[in-house]
């Protein structure tokens, strides 16, 4: 079974003259012969360039929380539009979305608008560094905070690089990351107290900030055990350092107050960006008053597009839809039967797995053991997963293929939506059973 796809492979050979390796991501390259090319989308279906629809579970990476081409989103952001974009001022709308997101979030006193996730952790950063006079950073193996150099380390690497488990090395995910920024990096495997503790007692004098994803959206959405962002919280608190929960993913689709409300948790600093424009690029950094305060007075942050008015007529509308309607409840509901749906089919194939995270963003890993951390991910079948989910593309469903990434759900995945993606699913790992 083999998709038309003539005419993305006619487009894509004229990107790759022009973009390297024909795109602008990294994560959106497949390969030469099957890097797909999009020309529409509409609630929770994608069409590609030779006209093959996709039941998407992608979703621009997590941005379409409430599908995609939405009216009332889209209709906002054209009535604001209308009196301009971007005007070296501040614009009604930031303010609006501002207060709107103090009133969800808990923790949140004050913020900035940015245009991307990585800027909010960029930010966020700085602001904590400035804010404790300290320069280290803590981070956790296989958290993804964005792609500046100061967190794009021990990412997307093998574990023979990863050093012992007990004194993790920090290994950039990409050349041109200069290296005396290693020294500056902590790096820890998640879910481990006494680790962290032990470190913590060594180290803590130095560090600014411990940044985390309270699920990781990375690493198939493992989540945090043993009530570890708790006590993480607890020690920040005992030394002094700012909490960052990195909400770039689960914000705005885990609850309505993101992560922090999901877990009870409130981080000092915390950063927001996909759902919170339901496709359009819009995000943000903030939390505490005291901490936030900082910013403007000795500390910089700016940014030409940061509280366009696209992006802030995009949020107004988006905060408006969660918080007035059961569109959450919907993602989670839709979530939650392809959960089940999902394990009912690898039960009967007799097949090891693991479905993690948060049911509007879930991952799957083929394994014996519930995986705590990027090493028992990197132990998981992959090379199976990735069979199961290319049948799938062929078959007109369209998670991704890489097992780190969930499967995002949108408010407009229907029950008719889970149903023909468990029946994909049920002939898709048939098939890549018998070849595997």
């Amino acid at each position: 079974m083999k998709l038309n796809d003539a005419q993305s492979r006619a487009m894509f050979t004229r990107a790759a003259r022009v973009l390297p390796r024909g795109v602008s991501s990294n994560f959106r390259y497949w390969g030469d012969e099957e890097t797909l090319v999009a020309a529409r989308a509409k609630g929770a279906y994608l069409w590609d360039l030779d006209g093959n629809r996709y039941i998407d579970y992608r979703l621009a990476f997590g941005p379409i929380i409430l599908g995609h081409a939405h009216e009332q989103v889209d209709a906002s952001v054209r009535l604001a539009m209308e009196n301009g974009v971007s005007f070296a001022m501040t614009n009604p709308y930031e303010v609006q979305v501002a207060e709107k997101i103090t009133k969800l979030c808990p923790g949140i006193e004050m913020l900035r608008f940015t245009s991307s996730g990585t800027e909010a952790t960029m930010h966020a950063l700085r602001t904590a560094r400035a804010f404790t006079g300290r320069e280290k950073v803590l981070k956790f193996e296989g958290h993804y905070h964005g792609m500046h150099d100061y967190v794009l380390w021990s990412t997307y690497v093998g574990p023979e690089n990863l050093g012992a488990r007990i004194n993790p090395i920090p290994v950039a995910a990409s050349s041109g990351i200069p290296r005396a920024i290693r020294e500056l990096i902590i790096m820890l495997p998640f879910n481990d107290r006494d680790l962290l503790e032990r470190t913590l007692k060594q180290t803590w004098f130095d560090v600014a900030a411990i940044i985390v994803e309270p699920i990781m959206g990375n690493t198939a959405s493992i989540e945090p055990q043993d009530e570890f962002l708790k006590f993480i919280r607890a020690r920040c608190d005992e030394y002094g350092i700012v909490m960052i929960m990195d909400e770039v993913k689960t914000g705005f689709r885990v609850a309505k107050g993101g992560a922090q409300e999901l877990f009870g948790v409130t981080a000092d600093l915390a950063t927001y960006a996909k759902a919170l424009g339901n496709g359009y690029p819009v995000a943000a950094f903030g939390g505490r008053r005291e901490i936030m305060d900082v910013i403007g007075k000795g500390v910089s942050h700016a940014g030409t597009y940061s509280g366009n008015v696209v992006g802030m007529a995009a949020a107004d509308a988006v905060l408006d839809i969660l918080n007035k309607t059961d569109a959450l409840q919907v993602v989670a509901a839709r979530g939650r039967a392809l959960q089940k749906g999902i394990g009912d089919v690898l039960e009967a194939a007799d097949l090891p797995y693991v479905i993690a995270g948060h049911p509007s963003m879930f991952g799957i890993m083929f394994s014996g053991s519930t995986p705590r951390e990027y090493r028992d991910w990197v132990k998981s079948d992959q090379k199976l997963y990735e069979s199961i989910m290319t049948n799938m593309i062929r078959r007109g469903v369209m998670p991704d293929p890489d097992s780190r990434e969930p499967w995002f759900i949108s408010a407009a995945h229907s029950e008719a939506d889970v149903a023909e993606t468990l029946n994909a699913f049920e002939q898709a790992v048939k098939e890549a059973k018998q070849a595997h």
